[in-house]
């Protein structure tokens, strides 16, 4: 078990517990959110070590990493991956390079930037989902970034969608991707944000805190710290206008124990219009990150 005494963000020791949340994915346990006073930034306490971490993503539910056509929802989640995959490729501009994608699933992104000139390269840790990108697009993916022999200052873009609350570390991480980042090289960060209203909303029942996997959960405020430590800026702040409705819908199954898809879509829909109209957050961001200039 791994226990945090002092913020992962500002290294402050003034955390307190949150809240308790629980595993509604696999293992049913309950895990403790704590909140740092300094930067608010909240992140999962008493976690699984690293070698146990993997058992929580073994379930079917976990979607990213399969291609399952069963059920009206992974119907729908399909769709919608299709439609964002034109929207990601197009974040990473015209002018084509090497790109680098953390948590790479099962290659669709990969494989649709590499059909518009990009040179790609993937790290995914989950094996199931690695033979299914080989099987399915060709895409070599490998388990670990350590395996793959990246130079300082050789990658054009980097991806992280939805992972960066995933990795152990996070301090160290964000160092070790800074220094592969070319210095006219972007960085792409999207997570959770638990300032959204869908996440005030549900409270502990809130999907996207999804415990023990998801270690840490993000604000603005505390990524603009995160990265300000690292000589990295924001350049632009992007909504993920459907994640809104898949938390919600997510979220009211948790909160009520049955699937209530028009009320949970209708919950994401109120979100992104308090987000949109109400200059609040939304359910999720898409960071546009650069080296900060001298």
């Amino acid at each position: 078990m791994n226990t945090i005494k002092k913020c992962p963000v500002c290294q402050s020791e003034k955390i307190f517990l949150r809240f308790d949340c629980m595993d509604n994915t696999v293992s049913r346990e309950t895990f403790p959110v704590y909140k740092c006073e300094e930067c608010t930034f909240l992140f999962t306490n008493n976690t699984p070590n690293k070698e146990d971490l993997g058992k929580y993503y073994q379930s079917d539910e976990y979607i990213s990493h399969t291609n399952s056509n069963k059920g009206l929802f992974n119907k729908l989640y399909k769709l919608v991956r299709s439609i964002t995959l034109k929207q990601k490729v197009k974040l990473l501009g015209k002018k084509t390079g090497v790109v680098l994608e953390f948590g790479s699933g099962t290659g669709e992104l990969l494989a649709a930037c590499r059909e518009k000139g990009w040179k790609c390269i993937g790290v995914e840790p989950e094996e199931k989902a690695r033979k299914l990108a080989y099987e399915n697009h060709k895409l070599e993916l490998v388990e670990t970034s350590e395996r793959v022999r990246l130079d300082e200052n050789s990658i054009d873009r980097i991806m992280l969608w939805h992972v960066l609350e995933h990795i152990p570390n996070l301090y160290e991480s964000i160092g070790r991707i800074k220094s592969w980042l070319k210095n006219e090289g972007e960085l792409l960060i999207a997570v959770p944000n638990h300032k959204s209203w869908d996440a005030k909303y549900y409270e502990d029942s809130w999907a996207a805190y999804d415990v023990p996997r998801h270690l840490y959960h993000f604000n603005k405020d505390s990524m603009n710290i995160l990265l300000s430590q690292h000589n990295l800026v924001i350049t632009e702040i992007k909504p993920m206008w459907f994640d809104s409705f898949y938390v919600s819908i997510l979220s009211e199954k948790i909160k009520s124990g049955q699937k209530k898809m028009f009320k949970g879509a209708m919950i994401g829909l109120f979100s992104n219009l308090r987000a949109f109209f109400g200059n609040q957050e939304f359910s999720s961001q898409i960071f546009i990150i650069r080296h900060k200039r001298p």
